[in-house]
C-alpha cells in the first residue's frame, strides 16, 4: 500500500513538473509571437511580419550558384564594398548568413592575423564553406553553425558584424539582433548591405529589398543607431550601425 502511494506521488510530481515546463514553453512562444504579426503570404514571403515588413523566405542552398555569379562584381561593385569595410589588423569579423563565402573569403586576406566567422544555418552551406576554405588553403576563416534565433557567437568578441543581402530573410530578427549586440565589442559596428527598396529599377524581388527608413526603424527598436550611410553602391545600401547604449 505504501509503495503504491509513493509511486503515485512520484508520478504526480513528474506530471506537475512537465506541466510547468510546458507552460513556460508556451509563455516564451507567446512572448516571441507577440513581436510579430501574421497575414496571408505574398509571393516569396512567409506571411510573418515585423514592424510592417513581411519576412522573405530564405534562399535555399539549391540557388547557391547565384551568389557566385560572374556578373555580381559588376552589378553590385562588390570590391568597392569590401574595400570600404574597415577592420583592425587582428580584428574579428562575423559574416552572418555567409552563404558560399563570397564576402568571407574576400575579406579574410585583408587581415591575415585576424579571424572571420562565417555563420550559416544550412548544412549544405557549411559544407560549401569548409570546402572553399580547404581549396584556398585558408587559415583565418571558421565556419560556424548558427540557428534561426542565434548566430551562436562568443560574447564581446566581434569587431565588425556584417549581414549581406540576408537581413530581410531573418525569421527572428529580434533575437538575432539581440545576440549580435551581445557579441559586438564596445563601440564596434554592424554592417547591413541590402538591396535598395526605394528604387523600383533594382531588379530584385520586392521582399528581398528594404528601405533605409524600415531598416533604421527595426535596428533602432533593437538598440542600434545608424552611424554611417554609404551612398557609393549602385543597387544596395551600405549601412553601419553602432550599439545605442
Amino acid at each position: 500500500m505504501k509503495k503504491t502511494i509513493f509511486n503515485t506521488l512520484v508520478a504526480l510530481l513528474i506530471y506537475c513538473g512537465q506541466c510547468i515546463i510546458c507552460q513556460e514553453s508556451i509563455a516564451q512562444k507567446n512572448n516571441s509571437d507577440s513581436l510579430y504579426s501574421y497575414r496571408a503570404a505574398s509571393p516569396g514571403g512567409t506571411g510573418k511580419f515585423y514592424l510592417g515588413r513581411e519576412i522573405a523566405h530564405v534562399m535555399g542552398a539549391s540557388n547557391a550558384e547565384w551568389l557566385d555569379r560572374v556578373s555580381r562584381p559588376q552589378e553590385e561593385n562588390t570590391q568597392l564594398a569590401i574595400d570600404k569595410i574597415e577592420i583592425p589588423p587582428t580584428g574579428v569579423i562575423a559574416d552572418i548568413g555567409a552563404g558560399t563565402g563570397y564576402y568571407t573569403f574576400k575579406l579574410a586576406p585583408k587581415f591575415p592575423k585576424g579571424k572571420v566567422y562565417a555563420v550559416e544555418i544550412q548544412d549544405e552551406m557549411i559544407a560549401a564553406l569548409s570546402e572553399r576554405k580547404k581549396k584556398l588553403n585558408n587559415t583565418n576563416v571558421e565556419a560556424a553553425k548558427g540557428s534561426v534565433t542565434s548566430p551562436n557567437l562568443p560574447e564581446n568578441t566581434v569587431d565588425v558584424g556584417i549581414i549581406v543581402d540576408v537581413y530581410h530573410e531573418l525569421e527572428y530578427p529580434v533575437k538575432i539582433l539581440s545576440c549580435i549586440k551581445k557579441s559586438l565589442k564596445k563601440d564596434c559596428q554592424l554592417l547591413l548591405i541590402e538591396y535598395k527598396g526605394e528604387d523600383p529599377a533594382v531588379a530584385i524581388r520586392p521582399l528581398h529589398k528594404t528601405t533605409i527608413a524600415q531598416l533604421n526603424k527595426e535596428l533602432r527598436t533593437n538598440g542600434f543607431k545608424l552611424s554611417y550611410e554609404g551612398k557609393f553602391l549602385p543597387i544596395q545600401h551600405f549601412l553601419l550601425y553602432k550599439k545605442a547604449d
